[in-house]
């Protein structure tokens, strides 16, 4: 009896193959060991069908062939997979049993389940799961073989993404690019499901960093005189107090000026009230890749994709475990590693992981070991391979200490602290002082010296009092402090955006619902979207930090769609069906119905869409309303209507009266008239201030192609 392993990737195949009995002999395409045959695909062997695969006629985008929807979805073999495919089906036709060894996730059941469907096997087959790619690890794998129909529900997300995706992208990337043609811009606007609000939420960013006017407020912190020490407390103003902003800031400096003058006329106050609050804070979980990537990118700058792609090395050098993982918890049987992993990261002289182990107590049970939150695959931790730290890369060994860090954390205690907060009667008015004092630093010990870590430990404590006690104003003074702007987005900051995409959302009654949501995208996925927005330049990287702004083309393609493609509102909730879909509490049928009727809304807003350069601004048309464009015909320049040819309204372009005329570089053709600064489809360019004469030129450096280096 032949078993046959389908692995995703060749090194996942050699791996597998060296945990199988011998002998071991390499034929062309696949390894023969004495526990089966083990093969392998490229990733995907199969892709979608483009739409001229369905019909020819697709070839021409066409506005009145939308939508495109196929009625039986086709896969054609990747050329460059050809020869690995055509071994794949031969092996098949050999094997008695099969076992999908594609990557513990979504994508990989698919990517080997499409090649069974595609050939129309009929033969048994099993599933492993390889969460790591040591020895011991995979022999545990295939000690516990699953039925591959369990994982059907899982099959059917991936292709539900993969068809919407499909949908998504195909129609709606003609519908916009054609409308933005009909308007005079000559681009092509790629549309994704997932990518375009990532795409948006950069874009109102940084419109909302463009619009931003920072606000002067004052705080007023006041010191009063307890017989058990001093307290510094600041002021609460009432909701009624005059000089506040809507937010409830002080702006009146007056104000704040004329309270201090107050408590001088009269220092006597109260402790009105005294709460101390013990608090405890459980273990940061261990890393999935989303965490993985923020904590990289804000500690060592690292982008996503440089993160994934090491992770991925890590891992293909057993040193940790599957790194596409979305997973923060892990399995109980994890549990008896514990004390190898433990050593074998004592052993390692880089920073403080040495005294970090000797100071982890194995005993200790954190909130990550939870079997019912594990899918898959768990979170990101160390194999137990003894890691060689010293011939890693710096970016090897900076995503390994981050791992192994997180997963040190989990055998520290609670991180536990008082928190105190007193409030102060005096004037008329009241004052809080919070204080703090950590009583156990716990799991924190580990990140104490991180300078991202957001703690306030500093406060310190506050003196012993009691409610009803009587204090004594000291002195006081009145901070002037401004409004800070939304921050700037990163690589990492807007992965993470899409990771939490609830905060985002425009309808905040579903904020609550899409807070258990994965986000949008998947862990796979996010980096290569950012990736491919910079690379085509929707999103540039500006300075050291790498801050992302948004270009022209960005402003154009989210300025023409509805609030339905650029706002992540619908986007997560289709999110939230595919993985409920990926439990089996939906189903792909059901979730392509109602994407169709989703998809045909957009086609037919794509029609109104006004895609001048910038909304509500610029010339209208006369006859429909609709945004004129600058037009460049045979006879010279001319408005015509953004709607032709439905509309072909035209108006003539008023010529410049002699006063407005820029005479800074004469035309070298007529000599009468001066090069005029003007901007086009294709940016900036220069042209002839008379009418009869149609000289153009480009624009370098801000001054006329003829006349640059003169």
């Amino acid at each position: 009896m032949t078993t046959l392993f389908i692995a995703e990737k060749p090194s996942m195949a050699r791996e597998l193959a060296r945990c199988l009995p011998p002998p071991q002999q390499r034929g062309n395409g696949f390894i023969r060991t004495g526990g089966g045959i083990v093969t392998w695909a490229y990733g995907h062997v199969l892709q979608q069908a483009e739409p001229q695969d369905y019909d020819g006629r697709y070839k021409t985008w066409r506005a009145e062939d939308l939508p495109i929807i196929p009625q039986t979805w086709k896969l054609l073999v990747s050329p460059a997979s050809k020869d690995q495919f055509r071994i794949i089906c031969q092996l098949i036709e050999q094997a008695d049993t099969l076992v999908n060894a594609g990557d513990p996730d979504r994508e990989g059941q698919l990517l080997i389940d499409e090649i069974l469907d595609y050939i129309g096997n009929t033969k048994p087959v099993r599933r492993i799961l390889l969460n790591a790619l040591d020895e011991k690890s995979i022999h545990e794998s295939l000690a516990d073989l699953r039925d591959n129909g369990d994982f059907r529900h899982l099959k059917e997300s991936a292709l539900a993404r993969s068809r919407a995706d499909w949908l998504i992208g195909m129609n709606l990337s003609r519908a916009y690019t054609l409308a933005a043609r009909r308007q005079g811009h000559k681009v092509v606007l790629p549309i994704g499901r997932v990518k375009t609000p990532t795409l948006a939420l950069v874009v109102r960013r940084q419109r909302e960093l463009d619009d931003f006017k920072p606000v002067t407020y004052y705080v007023v912190k006041a010191d009063f005189r307890h017989p058990n020490g001093l307290i510094t407390a600041q002021w609460q103003p009432k909701d009624t107090q005059a000089g506040l902003d809507p937010e409830g800031r002080v702006i009146d400096k007056a104000q704040a000026e004329e309270l201090l003058s107050r408590l001088e006329a009269d220092p006597g106050g109260t402790i009105a009230e005294r709460k101390k609050t013990k608090k405890k804070e459980a273990q940061r979980l261990p890393l999935s890749l989303s965490a993985l990537q923020v904590l990289a990118g804000r500690r060592y700058g690292y982008s996503p994709q440089q993160v994934l792609d090491t992770a991925q090395q890590l891992y293909e050098r057993k040193l940790t475990t599957y790194p596409r993982s979305d997973c923060e918890y892990l399995p109980l049987n994890q549990r008896k590693d514990v004390p190898r992993i433990l050593d074998n990261l004592r052993q390692i002289q880089a920073g403080q992981l040495p005294g970090w182990v000797s100071g982890a107590d194995p005993s200790i049970k954190s909130r990550a070991w939870n079997d019912s939150r594990i899918t898959a695959h768990h979170a990101i931790i160390p194999t137990t391979v003894r890691c060689d730290f010293a011939h890693l890369n710096a970016m090897q060994q900076h995503v390994y200490y981050l791992i192994a860090q997180a997963y040190i954390a989990q055998f520290y205690p609670l991180y536990e602290y008082d928190q105190t907060k007193i409030t102060i009667e005096a004037a008329g008015e009241q004052f809080a002082a919070h204080g703090k004092i950590v009583t156990q630093w716990g799991w924190k010990e580990l990140y104490r010296n991180d300078k991202n870590q957001e703690d306030d430990e500093a406060k310190g404590d506050l003196p012993a009092v009691r409610k009803g006690d009587k204090v004594r104003y000291e002195k006081g003074n009145v901070d002037q402090k401004q409004t800070k702007p939304p921050p700037r987005f990163t690589a990492s900051t807007l992965l993470a955006a899409m990771k939490e995409i609830y905060k985002y959302v425009k309808d905040d009654s579903l904020k609550k619902k899409l807070k258990e949501v994965q986000g949008i995208g998947t862990e796979a996925t996010r980096a290569t979207i950012i990736s491919e927005l910079i690379q085509r330049k929707f999103l540039v990287e500006e300075g050291k930090k790498k801050y992302l702004k948004p270009t022209d083309m960005a402003y154009l393609l989210v300025d023409a769609l509805p609030d339905a493609m650029v706002y992540p509102d619908e986007t997560a909730i289709w999110e939230d069906r595919l993985y409920k879909m990926s439990e089996g509490k939906d189903s792909l049928d059901a979730f392509l119905a109602d994407q169709i009727a989703f998809l045909k809304t957009l086609i037919a807003a794509a029609g109104k869409a006004d895609m001048g350069r910038q909304k509500g601004e610029g010339r209208r048309c006369p006859k429909c309303g609709s945004m004129m464009i600058l037009r460049h015909g045979k006879y010279g320049d001319f408005y015509g209507c953004s709607q032709y040819p439905s509309c072909r309204a035209t108006e003539p372009v008023e010529a410049a009266s002699p006063a407005d005329i820029d005479k800074t570089y004469k035309c070298p053709r007529c000599r009468d008239g001066y090069f005029q600064k003007r901007e086009g489809p294709y940016g900036v360019y220069w042209t002839c201030s008379t009418p009869s004469c149609h000289t153009r030129c480009a624009d370098v450096d801000g001054v006329p192609s003829l006349y640059h280096n003169k």
